[in-house]
């Protein structure tokens, strides 16, 4: 080889380094910012990897610890995987297979329950080997930190994270599956017609839930009150056959539960609105709350009485009880006219009756509103009826001083009170009345007896006699004084006699009052229209004695004088009043029996000498026809105009009720 083939070769090998040099370079030069970036990491690299690099009987110690906590760990996040799992079972709607989706449900409580026992243990047991890892200083403290950090955060979520909120959507879905039950199968009770309610003893009502839907709500009740939601199954259940007890007792138009105290100043509207409470509140015990009593027990029937009364007694008051008892209350607050009296006994036998229905259905303490609100009632009805029945005689005598009726008929005051009395003392009442002033007397340590409410009855209407005896004496015509007294001592008769109050007055008493009237019946005869046959006397027309001119004027002039004294008597006694139809028919015929027969035969003999007057009409003003027809047409009533203050009083029986009976002179009715 030559030198300068040597050189050649030499430059080559040279050039070829070169380039390599320059490749190197630049890959170096690329490659800075990576070796940056590992530097950057090694600590991490070398934290993560210090365990590894500890001391072999360190690692050896380590071992142990670990295998003893990764064991319950790993159980633990088995079933923990296993719970959700049941996910898709438990958001499905339960209602196509209720059996199956409890079933579900069971087993997730189990996995629960296990997660609760187990996951405390696990995070402690992790702790423990945090601990030693960290005493040993076995690893780089900053793995550790976010050890410890990761462990406090699975304490701090404790128990109640566990299933991710599964448990309780899987409740609220049973809530729904609850309610959906109870609405499709609540069907609000009709009220029977009131022809089977008359005659009928009122059934029980059934339990309105089919007996399958019955169970499926057990079940369901079952596993919420076994998480701690018996509350909100109560609150569901009220919510639902609240409303529906409602929706039946809508039917009843029970508006007039929420009259007001000024609105029962009309006694009428009282002893309506008294009478429907009556069937409604029967109706609405021995039917619906019946029912919903009996559901009650058989929903809750596990849990035992005190969450079935807690029950019945939420749905009773919101369903409308306390309005019924508040009504009644409303009563008793409301004026105290005599009237009421009667319609409180008819709130005690409506309450009486239903006493035992009362102690059986609202005898728990979860009722116990109800039951003091009955017993505030019972108590404001006993006071208030024995209040007005013992005032009654005071009343009536207060009445003494007012003026008498100015047409002579029946005071309101004694047709109003013998039929009032009657009432008292008869089958219906007497029986309520006496329990009520038993119950009375009995609060304040006194002894009942029988012969009070007689004696009291029977001085009433002693009273009333007295009354009619001083009103009779009031007036200053002495033959509307008669009219008046034959006219009340034969309604006395006549209303009382075969009634209970009759009986108890006595024959000797009814025969007196019949015999009165006759009497004072004869005097008004003989007072007023017996004085009108002697004004058409005979004396001087025998056989026109004194020539046919001096007869016709006699005539004339007593016919004149007749016609005068009739109308005036006429006209006075056209507005009198005889409200009982067989005295006023038997009055009348007596009247026309007293002055008919005498004119028809005075006017057949001497009317023709009458007639031949240029104005006869002047003296014959009446025909014998058209004077039967006036008198039988005497002591009619009038219509009034207020037609409620009108009370019967020919039947012994108070057909409307009367109010402010003792604030208002004692006027016919």
């Amino acid at each position: 080889m030559t030198s300068i083939e040597t050189i050649s070769s030499a430059r080559r090998s040279l050039k070829q380094s070169l380039e390599r040099s320059r490749a190197l370079g630049s890959a170096l030069q690329k490659a800075g910012p990576r070796f940056d970036e590992i530097n950057h990491r090694l600590p991490s690299i070398e934290a993560a990897l210090r365990p590894i690099r500890a001391e072999k009987d360190a690692l050896s110690d380590v071992a142990g610890h670990i295998d003893r906590a990764v064991g319950p760990a790993a159980a633990v996040l088995k079933v923990f995987d296993a719970v959700h799992g049941l996910e898709p079972s438990l958001l499905s709607d339960p209602r196509s297979d209720l059996a199956g989706y409890l079933s579900v449900l069971h087993r997730l409580e189990e996995a629960l329950a296990f997660l609760a026992a187990n996951s405390g243990l696990a995070v402690q047991w992790l702790d423990d080997i945090v601990e030693y890892l960290e005493e040993n200083s076995v690893a780089d403290h900053r793995y550790l930190s976010d050890l410890k950090n990761s462990l406090k955060t699975l304490r701090e979520l404790g128990h109640n994270s566990l299933d991710g909120g599964l448990l309780d959507a899987a409740l609220e879905k049973l809530e729904d599956e609850l309610r959906r039950l109870l609405d499709e199968n609540s069907v609000p009770l009709p009220m029977p017609s009131s022809a089977a309610a008359d005659h009928q003893q009122p059934c029980i009502a059934p339990s309105p839930l089919p007996r399958p839907v019955l169970q499926k709500i057990q079940l369901i009740i079952d596993r919420l009150t076994a998480n701690n939601r018996l509350e909100r199954c109560i609150l569901i259940y009220v919510d639902v056959r609240s409303s529906n007890l409602k929706a039946s007792l809508r039917e009843l138009n029970l508006d007039y539960l929420e009259i007001s105290i000024s609105e029962f100043d009309n006694a009428q509207s009282i002893e309506g609105c008294i009478a429907k409470w009556g069937k409604h509140l029967e109706f609405a015990v021995k039917h619906l709350f019946e029912a919903e009593f009996e559901l009650c027990n058989d929903v809750f029937e596990k849990l035992g009485n005190e969450a079935s009364m807690e029950c019945f007694s939420k749905v009773a008051n919101e369903s409308g009880i306390l309005s019924f008892l508040q009504f009644g209350m409303t009563v008793t607050e409301s004026k105290k006219d005599p009237i009421k009296l009667l319609k409180l006994l008819d709130i005690f036998a409506s309450l009486n009756n239903l006493r035992l229905d009362f102690n059986r259905l609202f005898g728990g303490k979860a009722c116990i509103d109800i039951q003091n609100m009955t017993r505030d009632l019972i108590k404001a009805v006993i006071e208030g009826a024995c209040e007005i029945f013992w005032e009654l005689l005071v009343q009536v005598e207060l009445q003494r001083q007012m003026p008498p009726p100015p047409n002579g008929r029946v005071p309101r005051l004694v047709s109003f009170i013998t039929d009032y009395c009657n009432r008292l003392v008869g089958d219906d009442y007497r029986p309520i009345l006496t329990q009520v002033l038993v119950i009375h007397r009995s609060w304040k340590q006194e002894r009942f007896q029988e012969r009070l409410l007689i004696n009291a009855i029977l001085n009433i209407i002693k009273a009333v006699e007295m009354n009619l005896e001083s009103w009779g004496k009031a007036y200053e015509d002495v033959t509307l004084s008669h009219f008046f007294l034959m006219n009340n001592h034969w309604h006395l008769f006549r209303s009382l006699k075969g009634t209970k109050l009759g009986d108890l007055l006595g024959n000797a008493w009814l025969k007196e009052h019949e015999q009165y009237k006759d009497y004072f019946s004869a005097i008004y005869l003989r007072d007023s229209w017996a004085k009108l046959p002697p004004l058409l006397s005979r004396e001087g027309l025998i056989m026109f004695s004194g020539g046919r001119a001096t007869a016709r004027d006699l005539v004339k002039k007593r016919l004149k004088a007749f016609n005068e004294a009739f109308d005036e008597m006429y006209k006075k006694q056209s507005n009198w009043v005889l409200p009982d139809r067989e005295l006023r028919e038997k009055t009348c015929q007596s009247v026309v029996q007293t002055i008919v027969p005498v004119y028809r035969s005075y006017m057949q003999n001497y009317g023709p000498l009458v007639d031949q007057d240029t104005n006869p009409s002047k003296y014959t003003k009446y025909t014998v026809q058209s004077l039967e027809t006036m008198l039988g047409s005497l002591f009619h009533q009038k219509l009034v105009k207020y037609e409620s203050a009108k009370t019967g009083h020919s039947n012994g029986k108070l057909n409307r009720p009367v109010t402010n009976q003792f604030h208002s002179a004692p006027t016919g009715t």
